[in-house]
């Protein structure tokens, strides 16, 4: 039976339109992932010299224990975005005589060889060698490293256990942020010193190795609430549950004043709103306006001017670019029945430019606090906003002509790829670095004012060929009109 399943999954992933559809999407996520294994495998190399130097006195088999703490938190927040729960398509085996257990447990199963858990292996196994050639006890050196493979496996069920109970939620992403954030803080705090008893705990198995059954009881715990999980989901009538909800009419009739792209605005409002994949882009206007705390606040950063107008431009357009990127794939669920409406596609666009334009100007507004760093900070805000407007609106419409990837507004945002082709990856280079190169040159050459005069001429500049850059920009969406409803109507 587990041959069978494989076969199928091996001919559902390379048959599928998604993977056809999206082989560029592929490239760059195996890159990424050469990149982190490799990354993990210097990690594990150089780890044990540099504990060795820093801390001569001690075993760094012993001393690594203080700081696995932090990694297990740090794992355990990045599985949660990154990494998806064990599914298959497995409607067509619930009408097969086939036990339900035996599909739980092969999921299961394979969630214990994902990519996330081979990955502290590139770190776990060079560091146990090291450990080895300086003469470590070989018995305890072969309990660390099974250890570590038990926890790894820990926090895989651990995190899904989390994602299965809260991934009915909008706010799914909340409990993993309070969960890790209160454990960081308690410990950071010492309220409760975490770190030192994770390090008692496991220096105790290192020393007395049969006290790893514990570790393994929990883990064992923990796969058989995930099975529990998993097998009162799998009934064919769950996936017919229809579910209802109270209706909330918001007319939004204070929007009429916009003249007749209101109608397209208040349908991107409520999309917004009601929608949970663009929801998440609501929240993160919370997260991009705390972004500048990260730097603002580290004197190291405050000298590195020019990488100042990459937060400047984060900030003051982060709900520009989270939603702008998208579009039109926004409306991609119903873009064919809009197309054969008797509407402008001047006006359509226009709601598009008019919401990023002031989504901007109000996240400067949101922004002004930023002035208790300087002046110079604020006005680095404030340019960054008149190119925001001037600019980046502008080439995400641009960019949004070649869009062909439909989008699933049920979903949530958090790391997922769903909807995201090589324009996506495209678009962040002007957006995002190109600003800055046209602060750097008047700034090196000039002086500081120079470059953010430079950067509003340029926002004042796009304010001025408004009218022509939409009408270039018309053109070329009701170019490719046909070929996106043709792309939109593809499964994705």
């Amino acid at each position: 039976m587990i041959k069978q399943f494989l076969d199928f999954e091996w001919k559902q992933f390379f048959r599928s339109s998604y993977w056809q559809k999206s082989v560029a999407l592929n490239v760059i996520l195996a890159i990424f992932g050469i990149y982190m294994l490799t990354s993990f495998l210097f990690l594990g190399i150089a780890l044990y010299p540099i504990l060795k130097e820093q801390f001569p006195t001690q075993s760094p088999l012993f001393k690594i224990n203080d700081f696995l703490f932090y990694w297990v938190l740090a794992d355990l927040f990045l599985r949660f975005f990154m990494q998806k729960l064990p599914v298959m398509s497995v409607k067509p085996f619930l009408t097969l005589p086939i036990r339900k257990s035996k599909i739980v447990n092969y999921i299961l199963g394979k969630s214990m060889l994902s990519f996330f858990n081979f990955l502290p292996l590139f770190a776990i196994v060079p560091f146990g060698i090291f450990a080895l050639m300086e003469n470590e006890n070989g018995l305890q050196v072969g309990v660390w490293m099974f250890l570590m493979l038990i926890i790894t496996l820990i926090v895989n069920f651990l995190n899904f256990i989390i994602e299965s109970t809260t991934s009915e939620s909008d706010w799914a992403f909340l409990p993993i942020i309070v969960i890790v954030s209160g454990l960081f803080a308690l410990n950071h705090y010492d309220l409760l010193p975490l770190y030192s008893v994770f390090s008692k705990g496991i220096t105790s198995i290192l020393l007395h190795p049969i006290l790893i059954l514990i570790p393994i009881l929990i883990w064992v715990i923990l796969y058989g609430i995930n099975f529990k999980l998993l097998i009162q989901k799998l009934y064919i009538d769950a996936s017919l549950k229809v579910k209802s909800a109270e209706v909330q009419s918001t007319e939004m009739t204070w929007l009429n004043r916009f003249g007749s792209v209101a109608p397209f605005l208040q349908l991107d409002l409520k999309l917004l709103w009601r929608n949970k994949r663009p929801r998440s882009s609501v929240f993160i206007i919370v997260m991009g306006l705390f972004y500048g705390l990260i730097f603002y606040t580290n004197p190291m950063y405050m000298k590195m001017t020019p990488f100042m107008v990459f937060v400047a431009i984060f900030i003051t357009g982060v709900f520009l670019i989270s939603f702008g990127q998208f579009i039109p794939a926004w409306d991609s669920a119903y873009y064919k029945m809009l197309m054969s409406q008797n509407v402008k596609y001047k006006d359509y666009l226009k709601a598009k430019f008019t919401l990023m334009q002031w989504s901007a100007i109000i996240l400067f507004v949101l922004s002004i606090p930023y002035v208790y760093f300087g002046w110079n900070i604020l006005l680095l805000h404030f340019a960054a906003m008149m190119y925001n407007v001037g600019v980046n609106t502008y080439v995400l419409l641009f960019a949004g002509s070649f869009n062909r990837k439909k989008i699933d507004l049920s979903q949530r945002a958090a790391f997922n790829y769903q909807g995201t082709g090589a324009v996506q990856w495209l678009v962040g280079f002007p957006i995002l670095v190109v600003p800055i190169l046209f602060f750097y040159v008047p700034y090196k050459l000039i002086s500081f004012e120079a470059g953010v005069a430079t950067l509003i001429i340029l926002g004042l500049l796009g304010i001025v060929l408004h009218q022509k850059l939409m009408q270039y920009i018309t053109r070329l969406y009701l170019k490719s009109k046909h070929k996106m409803i043709a792309a939109f109507e593809q499964a994705t």
